[in-house]
């Protein structure tokens, strides 16, 4: 028997928590249900169909009907449905796996690969890696993590706490301790009256190394850093920015983290957003991607003087003790494979290069409108800075914010309020008529919404 709407709004209020979510505000109307998807479309239980701007959670590159990573699942299921790694066991898709990851970085001086199921599992046991490495090599004092305002790692206490949103730890006793905290290189944001952007970059690397200084180098372990800040309102930082931090890290001898979880297999118009911005991390994050999300699946990555680190440590201890179920999932990572394959074959970087300049024209003609303030992107990636008086730099309620999304719906297009801005980081196989499509629609509902918030001078 087919669900019908009001059975799903019934159940879902009843029984399900949502994240991210005004849990209060679900109940009245319930929630958006999404019933199947098609190329850069979804369709929900009500046959209304939407391009989805933001590929669910920045997430699904080949979009929700790439026939091929469901054939590589089911042949997985077919042959081995789960294995493990426990205790030197292994299997095939995960040994495929980590060689051709690690094929795809060792221009950046990755060694070794490390499976989970998420982008906030990556991090974590980036995080135990690391305080692993610092004991095994004799430098227990090194513990101490920095990471960035606005930067966003994940929801675990651990990367929760690393995670520069103050949202993400009101009343869940966050952050916890060995964390410090340094500015985020925002154009928009950072920038003082009468500051170019380089003299902000230099103010921040400043910042850093006073940070580093009162601190003690000897006790600070490593630098989070994601090349685009994405969930802090795409951050994009300037060219000098990550060059002139790097120096700062290696010459206190502090590692540092590339948390490629939204920017991995080419959502930046480089495989990695390490190769946009001349990153050389000691280790990396991925996921999301990495099966364009069909599955759940995540890496962790480390360098050769990281692992050896690890390997002695396993030494001194008896085992290397830290592990989940699912890591390795041998259907994961078929359809992990599966997805890097397509990558390469359809040569999506290259398409990502060749339909960014449209996406980024559209999203600089939309600077014009009065609820806009700054526009910003990277490949495809990119967001909207919302206000409701340019001079004064207001931003939205949360109202307003809840009324575009809505007007969005209305419109047939799904992009993400988040902390002032609207994002969007489609499918990257997004065409350029879809790109038009997209931003046709975004105008038309930011321009219904400042009609309703009495912002004045909407665009034609």
């Amino acid at each position: 028997m087919t669900r019908t709407h009001d059975d799903n709004v019934r159940e879902d209020v009843r029984n399900l928590i949502h994240p991210y979510t005004p849990l209060h505000a679900v109940a009245p109307d319930g929630p958006l249900v999404i019933r199947r998807g098609d190329g850069v479309y979804v369709e929900d239980d009500r046959g209304r169909r939407y391009l989805e701007g933001v590929a669910g959670l920045w997430c699904t590159a080949l979009g929700f009907s790439e026939q091929r990573l469901v054939d590589a699942a089911i042949r997985q299921m077919r042959d081995l449905p789960y294995y493990q790694l426990f205790s030197g066991r292994s299997n095939e898709p995960s040994i495929e796996l980590s060689e051709r990851l690690l094929g795809m970085t060792r221009h950046l001086g990755m060694d070794r690969a490390l499976f989970a199921n998420s982008g906030s599992e990556a991090n974590d046991q980036a995080v135990k890696l690391i305080w692993y490495y610092f004991n095994a090599t004799g430098r227990p004092e090194k513990k101490k993590l920095i990471a960035r305002e606005r930067g966003y790692h994940g929801v675990t206490v651990m990367t929760a706490s690393l995670t520069g949103i103050p949202d993400v730890h009101k009343d869940f006793d966050l952050p916890i301790g060995r964390v410090l905290r340094t500015g985020c290189p925002s154009p928009y944001h950072t920038t003082r009256p009468g500051e170019t952007d380089e003299q902000m970059v230099d103010r921040l690397i400043g910042e850093l190394r006073a940070l580093i200084e009162r601190e003690g180098a000897d006790t600070i372990a490593a630098f989070f850093a994601e090349p685009v800040q994405g969930a802090g309102g795409v951050i994009v930082p300037p060219a000098s920015y990550f060059p002139k931090l790097q120096a700062v890290l290696r010459e206190h001898g502090i590692l540092l983290v590339a948390d490629e979880v939204i920017t991995g297999f080419g959502r930046t118009g480089s495989m990695f957003g390490c190769d946009s911005f001349g990153i050389r991390p000691d280790l990396m994050t991925l996921a999301k991607a990495l099966s364009s999300a069909y599955l759940p699946i995540s890496a962790t990555l480390v360098s050769r003087e990281v692992y050896d680190g690890v390997l002695e440590g396993s030494r001194r201890n008896g085992a290397f003790s830290h592990g989940v179920t699912y890591a390795g999932h041998p259907v994961a990572a078929a359809v992990a494979l599966e997805a890097l394959t397509i990558y390469e074959e359809r040569d999506i970087v290259g398409h990502v290069r060749r339909v960014a300049p449209r996406f980024h024209a559209r999203l600089e003609a939309l600077r014009a409108h009065p609820m806009v303030a700054h526009h910003r992107g990277l490949g495809l990636i990119g967001a909207l800075e919302l206000v409701v008086d340019k001079a004064a730099r207001t931003t939205p309620d949360a109202s307003a914010l809840a009324y575009l999304t809505n007007v969005l719906f209305a419109e047939g297009v799904i992009a993400r309020p988040i902390r002032g801005a609207l994002a969007f980081s489609p499918p990257l196989i997004i065409t350029e008529p879809q790109v038009d499509e997209l931003f046709d629609k975004v105008g038309r509902a930011l321009d219904r919404t400042a009609e309703h918030v009495g912002v004045a001078g909407r665009s034609a």
